[in-house]
């Protein structure tokens, strides 16, 4: 089922901020560029002041026409070439300069909404969808290089075009010009009444198209989960509602604005005809001369047809507003998780000692549901700790809170004995290496892939981590070894092949914390076995935070931590546990049980 796109504001807050008056919040990116700027806007005077003189130049030929002499009137012909020339000069200028500023401009919008999105919290993305901030990105972010790269370009030099002629018109006919003049409040009624509604059609048809490519990059990330349970038509229904709701909105914004456009050209170019008409019966009566009158009609049409562009832009204009707008949005995005002003340096070497004092813990999109409950606990330096229990007990909040993923409501969370809230996030994370129950693999090279844990790492360096990982034999078998191409997401790869890259990217990482979140589930038993001496070997030397529904991966930590909605209920070795009886009894007891049994 289609899904409505959520608002950010109210509808009564949207349609107040919905103006040209958005666009004020490109400044930033503007300033840069400056020089550019001016450079433009003198390329635009002059191809503004360019066009008003020509019409002088034509009225000079008209009026003079049969008394000049020859080479007066051909000073005049060779005077209207080289303003042709003038323009054509200014006008390339103009084009050139502001496709530049448009195109450098938008880049910097792009980079500086990536550089924000990329460091947001998890939190941020329970509320939006990837795939609309990816339209933000691409969709919004066109948006706005035409109205930089040419709208506001075009709209100027019309303004200029509008204001100049209008002024050289008064010059002309000053009656004629007064008769124009009743036109225009005719002509800004239907824009302004239309242009409103204008307004609220353009961000709603960019909402849907946002829902749309959200939709399809949730269906196509996880593709062969559509395919494997038959769901290919419910998702290309959802899509298909979502494509034509938008489809919808573009069909009522495009009819407003045409109907807009109609109205004013209609209005315009009628009372043009109506003021030729009075002209023409002034040059029968000789109150004015028939160059006057041409020159008079050329700048009619000018200001005409600047009316008419800047009634068409302004439509432009206003989807860009809402463009700045949505983008905004991202850019003053407000993030659950901040790094204090001044930091706290984390002392080095990091020992990796790991406290949880008191915490207190609710996911924000299930703030009903505790996903800690008061959980005190304390990690030596190169201890290795095993989390299990039952799913939903709070292990891999565990993983993420010592990431600083999530700030807890009540409590805290300290490395070395400094406040993780207390230091940068990315001063910590440094110390730390994860590999994920879900192995996340880029659309890369094998090399690639596990150099990303440590960009700096050379060759030789990568292969001994893939072959402390029980990696180095498979990659070796791919067509172009590690050099190979493994697909978006890893789809040429087995879900071991992919868990193996991912444990060897960690083991690459040489941090002081090593976090393993089911880091051996998607394994046969012989890589398994291979992974697991690997890990033995780099636990010895580091702090190490297991996580695991199989028991048997866990016997040799030496600390099992069990966990139960939230808390920790039991501490321990494996043996003392057993002994105990509880719940990590019966988990052992099921477990060996049964695969004893099998």
């Amino acid at each position: 089922m289609a899904r409505k796109p959520v608002p950010t504001h109210s509808d009564d807050d949207r349609a107040k901020s919905k103006n040209v008056g958005a666009l004020r919040a490109l400044s930033p990116f503007l300033k840069p560029y400056r020089a550019l700027v001016a450079m433009a806007s003198v390329a635009l005077v002059l191809t503004a002041s360019v066009s008003l003189v020509m019409p002088i130049a034509v009225r000079r030929v008209v009026d003079n026409f049969r008394t000049a002499e020859d080479a007066l009137l051909n000073q005049y012909f060779m005077s209207a070439i080289g303003v042709a020339l003038l323009l054509a000069l200014g006008t390339g200028l103009r084009y050139m300069l502001v496709t530049k500023l448009g195109e450098s401009v938008v880049a910097d919008i792009r980079k500086a909404v990536f550089d924000r999105v990329i460091g947001m919290s998890p939190s941020f993305f329970e509320n939006i969808m990837t795939g609309e901030v990816l339209s933000r990105i691409t969709t919004d972010t066109t948006l706005i290089l035409s109205v930089i790269g040419s709208s506001i370009s075009i709209a100027l030099r019309n303004a200029l075009i509008f204001m100049g002629g209008l002024v050289l018109m008064l010059f002309t006919s000053a009656k004629l010009t007064g008769l124009v003049l009743l036109i225009v409040p005719l002509v800004i009624v239907p824009i302004m009444v239309l242009g409103r509604k204008l307004r609220v059609l353009s961000r709603e048809n960019q909402d849907w198209i946002a829902q749309s490519s959200g939709n399809a990059s949730e269906a196509l990330s996880s593709v062969q989960t559509v395919q494997a349970f038959t769901h290919e038509g419910p998702s290309k229904q959802g899509f298909a509602e979502v494509t034509d709701l938008s489809l919808d909105a573009a069909k009522r914004r495009i009819k407003t604005r045409a109907v807009m456009t109609m109205i004013v050209i209609f209005l315009i170019f009628s009372g043009v005809v109506g003021v030729l008409w009075i002209g023409a019966n002034d040059v029968r009566n000789d109150a004015m001369s028939a160059g006057a009158l041409i020159q008079f009609v050329i700048y009619a049409v000018m200001v005409a047809g600047s009316v008419a562009a800047l009634s068409e832009i302004w439509g432009e204009l206003q989807r860009a507003a809402g463009a700045t707008e949505r983008l905004v949005e991202l850019l003053q995005a407000e993030d659950s998780v901040v790094d204090p002003l001044s930091p706290t340096a984390l002392p080095s070497p990091t020992r990796g000692e790991i406290r949880f004092e008191n915490v207190n813990f609710n996911y924000p999109a299930r703030p009903e549901i505790s996903a800690l409950s008061d959980v005190t606990l304390h990690i030596q330096p190169g201890e290795t700790v095993a989390l299990v229990g039952p799913s939903g007990a709070g292990k891999t909040t565990i993983i993420q809170m010592i990431q600083r993923f999530y700030d807890p409501q009540n409590g805290q969370v300290t490395l070395d004995g400094i406040a993780l809230h207390d230091m940068a996030r990315d001063t910590f994370r440094k110390a730390m290496a994860l590999v994920p129950q879900d192995p996340v693999i880029f659309a890369a090279t094998a090399r690639e892939n596990i150099r990303f844990g440590r960009p700096e790492a050379t060759d030789a360096e990568v292969e001994a981590a893939a072959q402390a990982a029980a990696a180095h034999e498979f990659i070796e078998k791919l067509p172009e070894g590690y050099d190979s191409y493994v697909g978006e997401r890893g789809v040429m790869l087995s879900g071991g092949q992919k868990q193996r890259i991912a444990i060897a990217r960690a083991i690459l990482r040489d941090a002081p914390v090593l976090l393993l979140d089911e880091a051996t589930s998607a394994l046969d038993a012989e890589s398994e076995r291979l992974v697991q001496k690997a890990v033995d070997e780099l636990a010895q030397t580091r702090t190490t935070i297991i996580v695991a529904h199989r028991l048997a991966t866990v016997k040799k930590a030496d600390r099992i931590v069990v966990m139960d909605q939230g808390r920790v209920v039991a501490q321990g070795r494996h043996d003392e546990l057993v002994a105990e009886g509880g719940l990590y009894a019966k988990l052992a007891r099921l477990q060996f049980t049964e695969g004893a049994a099998a």
